[in-house]
C-alpha cells in the first residue's frame, strides 16, 4: 500500500481503518496469536519480510472487539502455509470492507515490534506489556505511518447568561461528540455532556450574597463607631408635651432609672441618662418614687425635672396619721370620688396581705389601721386604690419583721403583737415629741395595771375619743361627759387597751413601746416643745394642767 510491506500486511482490527482517512486505533487491546519464538534464538528478518511457513489463522471478532481463533489451526504446524477464508467482520465504519478476505502475514515475535498482536511465545505465554488502556504507549517503529489524530471540536467560549439573551440551552450543542476510537473498538463509552449552565439566578444569588456581606460589614462598622466614639442617642428639648408617670423602685441606680425612663419614652437611651446624671452635681440624690415627666425629653432635662419637687407624684404618710386621712389623700391623688378608697379597704382588706395576727378582735373599726406604714408611696392618676394600699401593707410587713413582736408582747404582759402596735399608736399620738416617747410608753404600761390606785386600769386618753369621733381636738369635754360614751375605743369608759391601733405608728414609737423607760408616772402633759412634765399622783398632775392652760392662752390657742 505505502511501500512498507511488513506494516501494510498487518491485519487491522475492528474499529481500525488501514489509512482510509478515518482515525486509526494505534494500540489494539485484543491478543493475537503469533508464531516464532525468540527464546529458540531464531533471527527474524526486517519488517518487510513475511514467513510463508507460518500461516495466519483466520480470525473473527465479536462485538466486544475480542479475537476468536479456530481450533482446527494449530500453531505447532509451522512448516505448512495455509490460507483459510477470512471470517467476515462486522462493519465498524471507517470504510472497512468486511466482506473481503484479507490475508495477513504475521510477524515473528520480534522484541522490536511492540505493535503486533499481543505475542505469545511458541509453546509458552509471554506477558502482555501493553494490554491495558492505562499502559504507556509502545515505541513507534521508524517511518511508521500513523493515523491522523482525532479531531476535537473546539469548544466555544461560554456566553454569560445575562449577555446570551436567553436562558435556554441549544439542543444541538448539548449532543456529545462521538469518539471514533470507542465506536471502532466495539465498546460504547459513556458520552460526556458538557452542559452550559446559563442561570441568571446563580448570578443574582452571588450579587445578593456579596451585597449582603458588604451591608453586614458596613453595619458592624457603624455599630462599632457608635459604641466607641459617637455620643449616646438623646432627644432634644424638654419634652413633647405628653405627660407620663414613671415609678422608680426603691434601691434603683442610675442605669435602672435610665431603663425605666427609656421604656416610658422619656429619654432616648440609657447611656444618655447616666451621662446626664453624672454631669449634674445633684444627680446622685435622685430617690425612688413616682415622677410626672414628659415624653421625648433630653436626658439633662429629665434629670433636672426629677430633682424638682414639681415632678414628684408620691404620697407621703406622716407618722401618727389615721387611715381615714390616707384614704382621702389617695382619692385626691387618683382623682376619684371621695370614699372610693375607703370602700375598697373595707371590701378587700383580706386580699392585701395582712399578717395572721392582725384583726384579732371583732370590734376593730378598721383592720388596716396601723398597717399603712408611714413612708413615701407612688400615687398617680391611672393607678388603682387597691394596688396603692397593697404597697403600704407590704411595707408595714417588711418593717414589722425587724421586731420580735410576738416575743416582746409576752414579756410586756400583752396578749398579741397587735396590742404592741396599739400601744405604739397611742405613744405616737399622745407623745407630741419623740424625745418623750419612752416615758409616755411607761405611763401607758403603768395605767394598764388593773390594780393601780390612780386610774384603776383605765387609760383615759383624749386621743381615743378623737379617734372614735373621727376628729382632732384638744377640747374633748369633761370626764363625766366622756364616761357616758359607750364605745370600745373610749378609754374613759373601758379598762385596758382599745380593740386595735388608733393610728399608724412610726419606727420611734414602736421602739419606745417595745422598750419603755423605767418610772412610776401615771400622768404627763406637754407645756411646750421643750418641756413635758410627768406626775405620779392626780394632784400633781392637776397643777401641771393649770400651767398648760396658761401657756395655751398666751399662745392664743
Amino acid at each position: 500500500m505505502y511501500g512498507d510491506g511488513g506494516w501494510g500486511g498487518q491485519q487491522t482490527h475492528p474499529g481500525q481503518s488501514p489509512y482510509g482517512g478515518q482515525p486509526q486505533q494505534q494500540y489494539p487491546q485484543q491478543p493475537q496469536e503469533q508464531y516464532g519464538d525468540w527464546s529458540q534464538g531464531q533471527q527474524q528478518p526486517g519488517y518487510g519480510e513475511q514467513y510463508p511457513q507460518q500461516p495466519q489463522h483466520p480470525q473473527h471478532y465479536d462485538g466486544q472487539g475480542g479475537a476468536h481463533y479456530d481450533p482446527q489451526f494449530d500453531p505447532r504446524f509451522a512448516g505448512q502455509q495455509q490460507q483459510h477464508p477470512q471470517q467476515p467482520q462486522q462493519p465498524q465504519g471507517g470504510g472497512w470492507d468486511a466482506t473481503g478476505t484479507h490475508g495477513q502475514a504475521p510477524y515473528a515475535a520480534d522484541p522490536g515490534d511492540p505493535y503486533g498482536q499481543q505475542p505469545v511465545a511458541y509453546g509458552a505465554e509471554r506477558p502482555d506489556l501493553y494490554g491495558t488502556e492505562d499502559a504507556y504507549p509502545p515505541p513507534q517503529p521508524p517511518g511508521h505511518r500513523t493515523a491522523d489524530p482525532e479531531w476535537e471540536q473546539e469548544q466555544e467560549a461560554e456566553e454569560h447568561p445575562l449577555a446570551a439573551g436567553s436562558g435556554e440551552d441549544d439542543d444541538a450543542e448539548d449532543e456529545p461528540a462521538e469518539t471514533g476510537r470507542a465506536e471502532r473498538r466495539g465498546k460504547g463509552r459513556k458520552p460526556v455532556k458538557d452542559k452550559k449552565k446559563r442561570t441568571g439566578c446563580a448570578l443574582m444569588v452571588v450579587i445578593v450574597v456579596f451585597g449582603g456581606g458588604l451591608g453586614g460589614v458596613g453595619y458592624l462598622g457603624y455599630t462599632f463607631y457608635q459604641n466607641r466614639f459617637a455620643p449616646p442617642a438623646d432627644y432634644a428639648g424638654s419634652g413633647n408635651g405628653e405627660t407620663v408617670v414613671v415609678e422608680i423602685p426603691k434601691g434603683a441606680g442610675g442605669a435602672d432609672i435610665g431603663r425605666k425612663l427609656k421604656e416610658a419614652g422619656v429619654v432616648e437611651s440609657v447611656d444618655a441618662f447616666v451621662s446626664a446624671q453624672i454631669a449634674n452635681p445633684q444627680g446622685k440624690s435622685l430617690q425612688d418614687g413616682v415622677y410626672t415627666l414628659q415624653k421625648h425629653m433630653s436626658a439633662a432635662s429629665a434629670v433636672e425635672l426629677m430633682l424638682s419637687p414639681k415632678s414628684r407624684a408620691n404620697l407621703i404618710i406622716p407618722e401618727g396619721k389615721r387611715n381615714a386621712w390616707v384614704y382621702a389623700e389617695i382619692d385626691k391623688r387618683l382623682k376619684l370620688p371621695n370614699g372610693t378608697t375607703a370602700n375598697v379597704a373595707k371590701k378587700d382588706w383580706k386580699d392585701l396581705g395582712l399578717p395572721s395576727w392582725a384583726n384579732d378582735n371583732k370590734e376593730i373599726k378598721d383592720p388596716l389601721e396601723g398597717f399603712l406604714y408611714p413612708s413615701s408611696y407612688p400615687v398617680a392618676k391611672g393607678m388603682k386604690p387597691k394596688d396603692v394600699l397593697k404597697k403600704m401593707v407590704d411595707q408595714a410587713n417588711e418593717q414589722y419583721q425587724h421586731y420580735d413582736l410576738t416575743g416582746k408582747a409576752r414579756s410586756l404582759g400583752l396578749d398579741s403583737p397587735l396590742q404592741v402596735l396599739t400601744v405604739a399608736s397611742l405613744v405616737q399620738v399622745e407623745g407630741k415629741y419623740k424625745h418623750d416617747f419612752d416615758k409616755v410608753a411607761r405611763v401607758v404600761y403603768n395605767r394598764l395595771e388593773p390594780n393601780n390606785t390612780e386610774t384603776a386600769g383605765r387609760l383615759e386618753f383624749d386621743s381615743t375619743i378623737n379617734y372614735l369621733k373621727a376628729q382632732s381636738t384638744l377640747d374633748v369635754g369633761s370626764v363625766a361627759d366622756l364616761r357616758k360614751i359607750h364605745d370600745p375605743y373610749n378609754t374613759y369608759d373601758i379598762k385596758g387597751l382599745p380593740p386595735g391601733p388608733i393610728s399608724n405608728p412610726g419606727a420611734e414609737a414602736i421602739e419606745s413601746a417595745l422598750n419603755p423607760a423605767d418610772g412610776p408616772w401615771y400622768y404627763f402633759v406637754s407645756i411646750s416643745e421643750n418641756e413635758t412634765v410627768f406626775a405620779v399622783t392626780n394632784e400633781e398632775h392637776n397643777r401641771n394642767v393649770e400651767r398648760y392652760e396658761k401657756a395655751r392662752k398666751q399662745a392664743g390657742q
